[in-house]
Parts: structure tokens; C-alpha cells; sequence
């Protein structure tokens, strides 16, 4: 029997194998099993059946952080031999993992989706005079252009420091150029700002990356490049978007969907599975290029003292070796391919027995021929592989008195010249415009170096034919350390897929360990979709300062106006870490203040990983020495909101709840930079030092009446109500970690003391003084905070806009338990001095700190019972700011009555924008005008939590205002979640509110299970907005669906009865094993003890 007959055999069945095999040579394969397999790729079980449990003796399982050879022998499944390993401290394959990892015994994060989705037009690659990162590395520029400081590609994984990278490349037969990266309009070509314009999902994710699952949908018709710019160009900000889908290269279901699967060895993670598995949707047979790249980042053209230069190399039959000085060697085995197979698992037939692919090599170098007319570092550059495979890049080859060689004709819209071997000039006028990537063609046969060896590797599949319809074809590689002799899984493909499969199981059973209760399919494949996106979006982030604004000694020096543009003062800047992303395409950088938010959730599946994140943002190598935390890159000065030790402590608790651990250390670490940044606040931000705070831009892009990042065009000074809750808010959270860290170290108490005054001069504040003069910023006839100008003494003037800046002071809320304050005597003492002896300031703008609420409780807050009961009155009000998705940024009040005045012969004015902005204020990319974004809700949610911790059932408000329904606020902080989830969730009609309407989304099969996770939502029908990727603060709706989503209503469906559900708010809330019984399967994620405490807001939790 052929070799191709034994890889049908094993992939389709119906075979049964034979003996034949392939001659002996260096790392070829071997066959030595005939298992038969099925192409299908099953969907993840909602549920994971673990292996009967097999309880003996606990004892470690060996770990070293040497790659080795694949152990095959005992029959059973990892987690089967695990179990038998640890007995009752089995917690989970993946669990398992992760603490190995913090302990440092396996590396089981070296690699990881650490891969940008776009690092051209970044301003890490920008080295213009203007700052126009747009416009100085273009899309048209990426496949031809080495990168300084990353690597971008199309579902790519590298090393924690992108020394190697391994990812995807397409080609349908109709594009002009390969599909290695994806494709979206710049911040000019945008109608509302730069959007990428694909179709991914971000489908699967465990926290080590054992296992991964990522899906593009690829057209089968040309993919519309200029389209999608020339349509988005001429549309105003009064219009959407224009999106792939408005275009017809979907028509018919025309496209591919396209399944990247990576997963780890059980105990090896340097030994990486790649299975990619592609579907013909269209209704005609069809063919396709798949061309995994693996490649180097380049880290040769910078520096004279550059590190030895790495190579890679065909060291055999489909095999690639790739050697670097510090990451060692790595064998890429590309496995032949079975022939494509229809819907029905009938294959079709081939001319060659299966699909070998064709190993290409090249270098990672610019090509500066083609970009620039320039001398070519190498004969063999980076966009060598679009010339090598599309046909309309190449030219005919010449006549006989050149034999071997390209004829010479230049693909070029200038005027140029090119010399023939013989010495003849030929010339290309510049009116003839041809068809390709305008390379000068080489003076060689071939594009790709026929030695087989360079820094850029491909290996290039050929499936012709595909049928229609669901006819399917995969490719398998492996990434690993070892020969074949030492990895079975690289001659059987029965044991390659099996080990992915097992792999995809111990994700089912990590994701089932987190959801306790009757969650629906739904509402679990959301959470699951929002964890896989958030740790898809881990990126290899590298900026230093230093280099990057001096230049590098061996490319050109940068022109002398540059230092000038951006980020000149930040000279400590030493970056190159794995950081959390928000968009990895749209936002391909990390922002301080989303990284906060994206902490939250991380926290509950990875709290190492989310803790590091915070820890690094305070490092002497981020932070400014005068304490400012870098915002991100297009201008690391500007000033975020506060929300660092929130994040810190919540994460802190969150671990502490869920795993058990009180991880000080990083708590004290973290508090003490914090220090530095609190004091940098209030120096900084605090001008006139009445505890008004300045803070200019945080965050909120466009809400005001004029940009708050710059001077008021009415003369005066802006008086923010928001920028003082959010110092208010930060001093309470110093203050809360102060006082946990007091449990160990009594010094904290004094610290907690001084936090806790600061806290009343803040509050205080809200009402503040010039010369004789009292201002306020309550509006008392209203009953909301708004911002004030003050143009002097005795002149200020409120400017009545009910946005969130009028309910950001509701996030500074901490309730203190007795238990806290009687172990610590010396904040008690002062605590009650102040509270005797400074009335005036403790009575005026805020809660009564002498009484006492539910349990004895004391409540720290900028807002009295009574100014809380008006503002919630607003803002459970559905024709203000409360919808159907989550609470608004600005009032629905302003849709009638827009807000503004004139200065200077301009109309300044506040408009109710639900959707896209309609200016070109911040890049006009986002709008704080209407729209709702998760993370501003998500402390707002829990600051209501927190009331409730203190008031219980004694404050009931009507919710939404006007209804006739009292809540206690709890209840209405589960109303706001489960608000925010049916943004996400299926209605009875089987639509979900973030897909706009778009029939297609909703009912294709082939697109409705999958979720794109907005940056913001439209304020009254809840589509997505803004970047389609940022799972970064909009994957918090997973902590919701945790938290909350047992007792959640399908959308658009009646209220549960409020006498069912409120139990859930209970301080403690029993559980029990996923089996029903009192003590927990040996295979679920955490002890009874833990289970379901996302529930618990009370203060320990909260």
C-alpha cells in the first residue's frame, strides 16, 4: 500500500494499513500506526466527561524544563495518569499547568499567541518627521518591509521574546497579493477611524495555551482592498461603517472557513501542534494556497553588535530546522496531506497519491527595490513568496539568448531602468501599469532561494478542487525540539490528533470548573469565546525608548523634527514583555487604564498572568520616576483615570477567592509604586490645591462640551467632577489595600489613616472654596454633579451636561466591617477623632460616616443616602440613561435637548449621539456620547454591590424609574448585568443585539455561534461599535455571566419574580458539586468550599 493510501486510511477510514516506508534520510518520518481518523473537527462539548478517577497515593508528577520525548506507552488519557498522580489534589489538567508554571517548573507560557494582528502604521515603526504613522508604514508596505520591533501575522503564535514565529498565509487564486496579515482602513481612511475590515474569531484559549482555537473566513473572490478604502473614504461620520460584508465577496457563501488549532504536549510545551482545517462553503468545487510561514524576527539590519544571525534550512523531506544562539533548535515537520473530502467524508481524487507541500525559503529582510529603487541588503527578501506563488507576479521566462532567466520587465508605476546579463538597458516608462507588486524582477530563475535556507520558511499546500459545500482539507505541522524517533506524533497522525483532541477536553474541563449553576449553552459559549479572545490577545510588546527615538546605527538617522512629536520625555522607557492588548489589530499597544479592566477577568482563569500585568505598568522601567504610570504610545504622557489599585486589590481578592492565596507580596509591592502615582496625582493634577482635580482627558474621549486635554476657549479653569470622584475613588482603594496590608504590618495603619483623611478633604472638595466664596458641583435643583468652569473668584458657571461625569462619583464607596476596625485600634481611634472633631467635613458631601448600616458596617462615600436615591432616579430612567444594554454615557435627554454654548463666534455643543461620533474629536474612532462601554458600567455595577453591603433592603429605589418595581441595590446592580449580557445573548428569535440586525450573523449556522466583542455599544439597540476585537474590557461580560448569569433572562423575555432570585445576593452562598452531591467531583475545577464565590459580593469579596 502507497504512503498516500495509508494517510487516507488513517484520516478517513476504510483503510487498512500496509508496510511501506519511505526511505531512511535525516529527520524524515516513519509511519508505525493505522489507526483510522476522522477529518472532522468535533465542536467542544459543553460538558467534559473526565476519565473515571483512580485514587492512590499523591505524588508529584515529574517535571523538568528540558523538551522530551512523547511518552506513548500507557494507553490512558493525561488526565486519567494525573489523577492517579495527585489523587484528591487533582484540580484539572490545565490547573495543573498553571502551577507548574508559577513555580517555574515547566515554561509553559514561552509560547503563546504573542503575535500582533498589525504592527505596520504603529508608532513603534513610525520614523517620519510628522508623527504619521498611517501614512509612513502603510499596509502596502508590511509584506515587503522588515519590522524594527515586532512581528505581525494571521493567527500567529512566536516565543515570549518573538525571536520565532509560526503562523498562517492564504491565497484563493484571485488576490493579487498573499493573505499573510489582515487588512483594515487607516485612521484617514476611516469614516470613524482606522477599523480592520476581516472576518476572525477568536474562538479558544486556556491560560498556558496548551490548546488554542482561532477561525478566519476567507473569500473566495478577490478580496476587496480598494473597495473597502474608496467606499469608507467617501462616506461622512454621519453614515457606518462600510464593512466586508456590504461588499458581495460573501455572496453564495463564496469564502472559507478556515480552523487554526494550536495545542501543547502534556508535559513538553515546546512541543506545538498546529492542525489547520478549512471548508469550502461556496456551492462550486474551489481551490486554495494554505502556507504556514515560520519565520525569525529580524533582528540582524539594526545594530553593528548585533546577536549572531539565526537560520533555518530543509533538513528533509517537508522538514524545516530553525537554529537561534538563545532559543536553540526547532524542527517544523509539515506532514504530507490526504486529499480533500466532501461534505459526506468522500474523498476526491488526485493526480499524486497525497498533498505534499513545497518548502520555501527566503530572508526577513526589506525589499528596497520595490519600496524605494534601492540595492538589496540579500538577493532573497521578505515578499519573496507572493513572487514565488502568483502567477501575475511573474513574468514569461526569456528567450533562448537568456536561457534561465526571468525576462527583465519591471512591475513599477515610475520610471525606471533594469540591465539584462548581456548589458542591454531595458526601460519601463511610467504609464504602464501592470498587474503584481511592482518588484523588480530577479536576475535568477527563482524568487525563493533554491539552497533551501534563510531566515523566512513557508511550506506551500496546493488543494485543488475542493468540493462545494463543506468539503474540507487539513494540514498538520508540528513545532518541536525533537527527531521522530523521540515524538511519534510526527509519523501518526492518529496520535497528532489525538493529543490535540485530549488537549481540547482538559479546556472543556478547566471552562465547566468555572460555571456553577444553571447557566444556559448560550451564555457559556460567550464566556468562553470572551476568555479565548482575552488570552488571544496577549502581544510581544518591545519599545525602547532610547533606540527608538535616536535611530539605529545602521539604517538612516531619523530626521532631526521627530524628537520633537511624541514621547520625548519618557528616555526610561525599557520594554519587551508579553502585555495584555485591548484590540491587537485596532489597539495594538497597550493603555494603562484598560489593562486594569482587562485584569478582572484574567484574574479568575490566570491571577499570576493578571498580576503581572499590573506589576509591570509600576516597574522602574515603565513608570515615570516622579511616579505617572505611561499611558500608551501614541502619547505615553496623557492621563488615564485612576484605576490601578482597584485592579490591584480586586485581583488580589479575586485570587483570594478563587484559589485560595493571599499573595501580599505583589499587594505590597504594587501599593508602594502606587505611592509614587497617588502623590504624582496630586501634585500634578491638583493646580489650586483645593483637592479639585484637573485630570484634562481621562479617558472619556469626547463627553464634554469642549476637549478637556486642552485650554477652554472660554478662558478659566475647568472644575471636574469626575477627575475629583476618581481621586476620591482612588484614596478609598489606597486605603482598603492599606488596611490589608495592616493585618500584617501595623505601620499600614497609620498609612490607612492618612488615606482615610485624604479621602475627606477629597470629599469636601465637591463643594469648594474661593477666597469667600463656596462653589459646588451638585446641582442641587437637578440633582447631579456636573463639571464647572471657575473664572475667578465668586464667578463660576455649572456646565448642565448628565453624562457619566455626574455619576462617576458614585464609584467612590468603601463600607468597612467591624471586625476591620476593632483589629486595628490606632485607625479606629483616628477614625472617631475626625468624625468628632472635623463635623463640617464630615457631614457636608457625603455619606453619614457616624451611622452605622447592615452589620454594624460603616460606609466611606462621596454620596449621602439622599443625593444617591436622585442621581439612581436619572439614572434608571430609560429616556435618560438607562437602555435596554447597560447604563449610557450621556443622558437620552440630550437627543431633544442638545447642550452648548457659543464663544467667539463658535457653537460648542453636547448632542446625543447613541452610535459612531460624528465628530473628529480623538481621531473620531470612538464616542463617550451616548454609546455604553462595559468597563465604566463594571465599577458602577459594583459600586452598587457595595451600597448594598451597607444599606441591605433599607434603601429600595424604582427600577427603571417610573415602573412601579422597588429594587433593593443589588438587585438593580444584577438588572444593570444581566442588561449588559443580553447584548451578547441569543433572544427568542435567535438574534443577538452586538449583530446589529445583520441577518447573516444571526441565522447562518456558520456564523451565529460565534461572538465579536465590541469596544463600545450602541446606547439604544446595543450593536457593536468601534474595534470588533477589543475582548479586553468588553470580555468582562464573562465575570457578568459568572457572577450573574445563572439567574438571567433570555433577552427580551419577562423578569424573573424578584422573591426567586434573591437569594443570590446573600453574603455566602452554599454550593455543591457539578454532581448534585455535597462533596465535589475530583474533576471539577475548585472545592465546594470555592465554588460559585464570584457571587459573593460582600466586603471581603468586593
Amino acid at each position: 500500500m502507497s504512503r498516500a493510501e495509508q494517510i487516507r486510511g488513517k484520516l478517513f477510514g476504510g483503510f487498512k494499513g500496509g508496510n511501506d516506508q519511505p526511505a531512511d534520510e535525516p529527520l524524515n518520518r516513519s509511519s508505525s500506526s493505522d489507526v483510522p481518523l476522522s477529518i472532522h473537527i468535533p465542536r467542544p462539548a459543553l460538558t467534559a466527561q473526565p476519565p473515571p478517577p483512580q485514587r492512590k497515593e499523591t505524588k508529584d508528577v515529574k517535571s523538568d524544563s528540558s523538551p522530551r520525548p512523547v511518552e506513548t506507552k500507557d494507553s490512558r488519557s493525561f488526565r486519567e495518569r494525573l489523577v492517579e498522580a495527585v489523587g484528591t489534589e487533582y484540580h484539572g489538567a490545565e490547573r495543573h499547568r498553571l502551577v507548574q508554571d508559577n513555580n517555574k517548573e515547566l515554561h509553559w507560557k514561552r509560547w503563546g499567541p504573542y503575535v500582533s494582528d498589525r504592527q505596520w502604521a504603529t508608532v513603534r515603526e513610525d520614523y517620519s518627521a510628522n508623527g504619521d504613522a498611517w501614512s509612513h508604514f502603510p499596509h502596502d508596505h508590511a509584506r515587503s518591509r522588515a519590522y524594527r520591533w515586532g512581528e505581525d501575522g494571521l493567527a500567529g503564535i512566536s516565543d515570549n521574546h518573538q525571536r520565532l514565529c509560526l503562523g498562517l498565509s492564504l491565497w484563493n487564486g484571485e488576490d493579487h497579493i498573499l493573505k499573510e496579515r489582515l487588512f483594515g482602513v487607516t485612521g484617514h481612511q476611516g469614516n470613524h477611524g482606522e477599523d480592520v475590515k476581516e472576518l476572525y474569531y477568536y474562538l479558544d484559549s486556556t491560560p498556558t495555551h496548551s490548546y488554542m482555537k482561532f477561525l478566519y473566513k476567507y473569500p473566495q473572490k478577490r478580496y476587496p482592498y480598494e473597495e473597502l478604502v474608496r467606499e469608507n473614504v467617501n462616506r461622512g461620520r454621519d453614515v457606518p461603517e462600510f464593512e466586508i460584508l456590504d461588499t458581495d465577496c460573501f455572496e453564495d457563501d463564496r469564502y472559507w472557513d478556515v480552523f487554526v488549532e494550536y495545542a501543547k504536549d502534556e508535559q513538553s510545551p515546546e512541543n506545538i501542534y498546529m492542525r489547520i482545517t478549512t471548508y469550502n462553503r461556496g456551492p462550486d468545487p474551489a481551490t486554495l494556497h494554505v502556507i504556514p510561514q515560520l519565520w525569525f524576527m529580524n533582528t540582524w539590519s539594526w545594530n553593528d553588535k548585533a546577536p549572531p544571525k539565526p537560520q533555518m534550512y530543509e533538513a528533509g523531506e517537508g522538514v524545516i530546522t530553525a537554529k537561534h544562539h538563545s532559543l536553540g533548535k526547532y524542527h517544523l515537520y509539515c506532514l504530507p496531506s490526504p486529499p480533500p473530502v466532501d461534505a459526506q467524508g468522500e474523498e476526491i481524487e488526485l493526480e499524486d497519491d497525497a498533498v505534499h507541500p513545497e518548502l520555501l525559503f527566503t530572508e526577513n529582510n526589506t525589499n528596497f527595490q520595490r519600496l524605494y529603487g534601492g540595492q538589496n541588503d540579500t538577493a532573497y527578501v521578505k515578499d519573496a513568496f507572493h513572487d514565488h506563488i502568483l502567477p501575475s507576479h511573474r513574468p514569461p521566462m526569456a528567450d533562448a539568448e537568456h536561457p534561465g532567466f526571468f525576462q527583465t520587465k519591471i512591475h513599477s508605476n515610475t520610471h525606471s531602468h533594469q540591465t539584462m546579463p548581456s548589458g542591454d538597458q531595458l526601460e519601463t516608462p511610467p504609464s504602464e501599469i501592470e498587474e503584481g507588486p511592482r518588484t523588480p524582477f530577479p536576475q535568477t530563475s527563482s524568487f525563493v532561494n533554491p539552497e533551501k535556507k534563510g531566515t523566512k520558511s513557508a511550506a506551500h499546500y496546493v488543494f485543488r478542487d475542493v468540493p462545494p459545500r463543506g468539503g474540507c482539507a487539513v494540514v498538520r505541522l508540528k513545532l518541536t525540539p525533537l527527531k521522530p524517533e523521540e515524538d511519534p506524533s510526527i509519523d501518526d497522525e492518529g496520535v497528532f490528533d489525538d493529543a490535540i483532541e485530549e488537549r481540547r477536553e482538559e479546556a472543556n474541563e478547566f471552562y465547566n470548573g468555572l460555571v456553577m449553576g444553571p447557566i444556559s449553552d448560550d451564555f457559556r459559549q460567550i464566556m468562553r469565546q470572551a476568555f479565548g479572545g482575552m488570552l488571544w490577545t496577549k502581544q510581544f510588546y518591545q519599545f525602547i525608548q532610547k533606540d527608538w527615538m535616536g535611530g539605529d546605527p545602521k539604517q538612516p538617522p531619523p530626521p532631526h523634527e521627530r524628537q520633537w512629536i511624541r514621547n520625548r520625555d519618557w528616555k526610561h522607557l525599557y520594554i519587551a514583555d508579553i502585555l495584555s492588548m485591548p484590540d491587537k489589530w485596532e489597539y495594538p499597544f497597550f493603555a494603562a487604564w484598560d489593562t486594569a479592566f482587562h485584569c478582572i477577568p484574567l484574574a479568575v482563569v490566570d491571577p499570576a498572568f493578571a498580576k503581572k500585568q499590573l506589576d509591570l505598568l509600576t516597574r522602574e522601567w515603565y513608570m515615570k520616576p516622579d511616579g505617572q504610570i505611561p499611558a500608551y504610545e501614541w502619547n505615553f504622557g496623557d492621563v488615564n483615570p485612576p484605576v490601578h489599585a482597584w485592579a490591584t486589590f480586586r485581583v488580589f481578592k479575586i485570587e483570594r477567592k478563587l484559589y485560595g492565596i493571599e499573595d501580599h507580596k505583589f499587594l505590597e509591592r504594587v501599593f508602594q509604586k502606587l505611592l509614587l502615582n497617588f502623590t504624582w496625582w496630586v501634585n500634578r493634577k491638583d493646580q489650586g490645591g483645593n483637592n479639585v482635580f484637573e485630570g484634562g482627558f481621562l479617558g472619556l474621549d469626547n463627553i464634554g462640551v469642549f476637549n478637556r486635554s486642552e485650554p477652554l476657549p472660554t478662558g478659566g479653569n475647568l472644575r471636574q467632577a469626575d477627575g475629583t470622584a476618581w481621586m476620591a475613588f482612588y484614596c478609598l482603594n489606597m486605603l482598603n489595600i492599606a488596611l490589608e496590608l495592616a493585618k500584617n504590618n501595623n505601620v499600614y495603619e497609620d498609612i490607612a489613616s492618612k488615606f482615610f483623611e485624604h479621602f475627606i478633604v477629597i470629599a469636601d472638595a465637591m463643594t469648594y472654596k474661593t477666597d469667600n466664596n463656596e462653589e459646588s458641583l451638585w446641582n442641587e435643583q437637578d440633582g447631579m454633579y456636573y463639571d464647572a468652569i471657575s473664572f475667578g473668584p465668586g464667578n463660576t458657571m455649572q456646565l448642565p451636561v448628565r453624562s457619566l461625569v455626574g455619576l462617576i462619583p458614585l464609584y467612590a464607596t468603601l463600607v468597612l466591617e467591624p471586625s476591620v476596625i476593632n483589629r486595628l485600634p490606632g485607625f479606629k481611634k483616628r477614625m472617631e477623632w475626625f468624625m468628632e472633631n472635623r463635623p463640617e467635613m464630615a457631614d457636608r458631601n457625603m455619606a453619614n460616616m457616624k451611622g452605622k448600616g447592615r452589620g454594624e458596617r460603616r460606609l466611606l462615600a462621596l454620596m449621602s443616602k439622599e443625593r444617591l436615591e436622585r442621581v439612581l432616579e436619572k439614572m434608571l430612567d430609560e429616556d435618560e440613561f438607562f437602555s435596554d444594554h447597560g447604563i449610557r454615557s450621556l443622558s437620552k435627554k440630550h437627543k431633544d435637548e442638545p447642550w452648548g454654548m457659543d464663544v467667539n463666534g463658535q457653537r460648542y455643543e453636547v448632542n446625543y449621539w447613541p452610535g459612531d461620533s460624528m465628530s473628529g474629536m480623538f481621531g473620531g474612532n470612538s464616542n463617550w456620547r451616548g454609546p455604553i462601554w462595559l468597563a465604566v458600567n463594571f465599577i458602577l455595577i459594583e459600586s452598587l454591590q457595595r451600597f448594598y453591603q451597607y444599606y441591605g433592603d433599607e434603601v429600595q429605589v424604582e427600577c427603571p424609574t417610573g415602573s412601579g418595581d422597588y429594587m433593593n441595590l443589588a438587585n438593580v446592580a444584577e438588572e444593570i448585568q444581566h442588561r449588559i449580557i443580553h447584548i451578547f445573548g441569543r433572544d427568542r428569535e435567535g438574534k443577538r443585539a452586538a449583530n446589529g440586525g445583520n441577518v447573516k450573523l444571526d441565522r447562518d449556522p456558520h456564523f451565529r455561534d460565534y461572538i465579536w466583542f465590541y469596544e463600545y455599544f450602541h446606547a439604544d439597540d446595543g450593536r457593536g461599535l468601534g474595534a470588533s476585537h477589543q475582548t479586553g474590557w468588553s470580555g468582562l461580560v464573562a465575570y457578568h455571566i459568572l457572577q450573574s448569569g445563572a439567574s438571567c433572562r433570555l433577552p427580551k423575555t419577562p423578569k424573573t419574580p424578584r422573591g426567586i432570585v434573591n437569594h443570590y445576593f446573600d453574603e455566602t452562598i452554599d454550593s455543591q458539586s457539578e454532581y448534585g452531591g455535597e462533596t465535589p467531583s475530583v474533576f471539577s475545577a475548585y472545592s465546594a468550599a470555592d465554588m460559585n464565590t464570584l457571587g459573593d459580593i460582600s466586603p471581603d469579596a468586593l
